[in-house]
């Protein structure tokens, strides 16, 4: 396994649609594993395989929900202590997926994404949608998602398709957050 290289904003390989698997084979596993290792060393929660410059219609989610079995963790920030609960890991992969059943009704959840650092705003995206996705050894699945579930796929599927979530933004809004992440790259 390997952490690879997420790309940013405005790497034109972001903008490529992605092709379909068509081999399920020792090189997509490492594909997904590699995936899986760079979205949680970059503290992520979904990836598609076109932002480590992988065009195939590839993957993988974990929105890490709170464990409720786990003890609580003391945290120190900057002096201020306090306790979470400690999330734990449900690695979902997808291959190949798409939205059959998009919901009539919105949900709006505040976005930000791997390739556009430190940027968020508000997505209005169907509340829900039923997917179909196929596992690594090429098995067929469907599935009523809903929720930070259903956000999560749709956002990670635009990526398939060559579509960032800022592209859903009024253009203004897009321009502020482009010249914000500007802002914060020469400020690094």
């Amino acid at each position: 396994m390997a952490i690879r290289e997420i790309l940013e904003v405005p790497d034109p390989r972001l903008k490529v649609v992605s092709e379909p698997v068509a081999a399920f084979d020792g090189e997509l596993k490492t594909l997904v594993e590699d995936m899986f290792e760079s979205m949680y060393a970059a503290n992520g929660i979904g990836l598609a395989a076109i932002q480590v410059g992988v065009p195939k219609r590839v993957l993988v989610i974990d929105i890490q929900p709170e464990d409720p079995d786990a003890e609580p963790e003391v945290c120190d920030h900057g002096g201020h202590q306090h306790t979470h609960q400690p999330t734990k890991n449900e690695p979902r992969i997808f291959v190949n997926p798409e939205i059959l059943d998009p919901a009539d009704e919105l949900a709006t959840y505040q976005e930000g994404c791997l390739s556009v650092p430190d940027i968020y705003a508000d997505v209005d995206r169907p509340a829900t949608c039923r997917v179909r996705w196929q596992d690594l050894e090429g098995n067929v699945h469907e599935e009523q998602m809903e929720g930070l579930m259903a956000t999560c796929i749709q956002h990670e599927m635009d990526h398939l398709e060559g579509i960032l979530f800022i592209d859903h933004l009024s253009r203004l809004k897009r321009q502020m957050a482009l010249k914000k992440l500007q802002k914060l790259r020469q400020a690094a």
